[in-house]
């Protein structure tokens, strides 16, 4: 891609407060390309029979910043068939930006959520699992604190995995909503303390088996070019910046305004380092994919579409334009906190974070307009268990 100097967000309403606040140093970003195609070291086998049985069920948690969720399944043809699942708001996170560690009582709602799961593992049997831990254990201090306590009170062995493989994985999860007409992909996975960006170059692929080019890269983000069609992995790169952690920085500003157009514009500026970002004002509309995978791109469209109960069926593979999703975030701005705090699709316990990964989705919408945003409501659960399901050679012809 040619280069040119990267856009720097314009003077927002408070930005000239902002510079003259500190605010808590973000982590460093990290990014891609990845130049080896060697992906990480498999986890550990799954206890029990080595060798698979279609019947078997499989099981993939998602510890977060914010929030603890696990998925049992069962392969059924090319697809999950979906046997349990537990979604808890732990607040893991709570205090990180401050303290750079977890504390006591968000430990303690974790291990309380965790006992749950475990209770569900052994009455549905599951022997084939993977349960996984993201960025508030990358970067807190006690993780291996927390770690040790989590196998001791309930018997689980929780993997903290690298930025690489959640962006990987949440890439697979989202394999069934690509178009075959699209030959420009960016996946966005917006969590509690990162978000995830992955560009991916699919214009050489033959246009039916563009999904499953996207499933297979559940083996690795190989950039290297090749002569075979293959989805291209471009660029990648992991925001140390998520609804909690972007919310606990402008935590001060009591302008519900000015805090949305802060948060927008800081989050805006560490795209600098995503190569894409350099030539986002030439990037074509026609050929071009956005898939959001989040509870905030979930909010939105089902705010959007004005279900008054969340179902999950109106709300996944829904296509979104970016002047309706500013329409959205409109209406959220003049409900206020209050208001946003009645509204059955946000609730009281959405209200405080959905305005930061609004302010998130609208920085990215700036960059990249598109008439093509897809929902997608499955993340790192479903690609945990394509991938773990794909390995084993029981699905039929990868997920779909």
């Amino acid at each position: 891609m040619g280069r040119r100097r990267p856009r720097r967000g314009k003077k927002r309403q408070g930005q000239i407060a902002a510079d003259a606040r500190t605010t808590p140093p973000t982590p460093p970003m990290l990014r891609g390309p990845v130049v080896s195609a060697v992906p990480d070291p498999a986890p550990p086998a799954p206890r029990g029979d080595a060798r698979p049985d279609p019947a078997d069920l499989y099981a993939a948690l998602d510890l977060g910043t914010n929030s603890c969720r696990m998925l049992i399944a069962q392969p059924k043809g090319n697809q999950l068939h979906v046997v349990d699942s537990f979604s808890k708001s732990v607040q893991l996170g709570y205090g990180l930006e401050a303290f750079g560690r977890l504390s006591r009582q968000s430990m303690a709602r974790t291990v309380s959520a965790l006992k749950i799961c475990k209770s569900k593992l052994q009455r549905h049997d599951v022997k084939r699992m993977r349960l996984v831990a993201t960025e508030a254990c990358r970067r807190a201090t006690n993780a291996p604190e927390f770690i040790s306590v989590v196998e001791r009170e309930t018997g689980l062995e929780l993997e903290i995995i690298k930025p690489e493989e959640e962006a990987r994985l949440a890439v697979v999860a989202c394999a069934p909503l690509v178009s075959t007409r699209t030959d420009q992909l960016l996946v966005v996975d917006i969590g509690g303390g990162s978000t995830e960006l992955v560009w991916i170059d699919l214009s050489r692929v033959p246009r039916l088996d563009r999904p499953r080019a996207i499933m297979r890269l559940h083996q690795g983000f190989d950039t290297a070019d090749t002569v075979f069609p293959k989805a291209k992995v471009v660029d990648w790169i992991s925001i140390p910046l998520g609804v909690a952690t972007l919310k606990d920085i402008y935590r001060d500003v009591t302008d519900d305004g000015a805090r949305f157009a802060l948060m927008s514009w800081y989050f805006e500026e560490q795209l600098a380092e995503f190569s894409p970002y350099v030539d986002a004002a030439d990037q074509a509309r026609e050929g071009f994919q956005i898939i959001g995978t989040s509870g905030t791109v979930t909010t939105v469209a089902a705010s959007h579409l004005g279900l008054r109960r969340y179902d999950r069926n109106k709300v996944d593979g829904l296509r979104m334009t970016s002047d309706q999703i500013d329409a959205v975030v409109r209406d959220y701005l003049v409900l206020g906190p209050n208001g946003r705090r009645r509204d059955p699709r946000i609730g009281r316990d959405r209200q405080s974070l959905i305005m930061s990964g609004a302010a998130i989705l609208q920085a990215l919408l700036r960059a990249w307009p598109t008439d093509r945003l897809s929902v997608a409501d499955r993340g790192l659960r479903e690609g945990l268990l394509y991938a773990q399901m794909s390995s084993d050679g029981v699905l039929e012809d990868g997920p779909f």
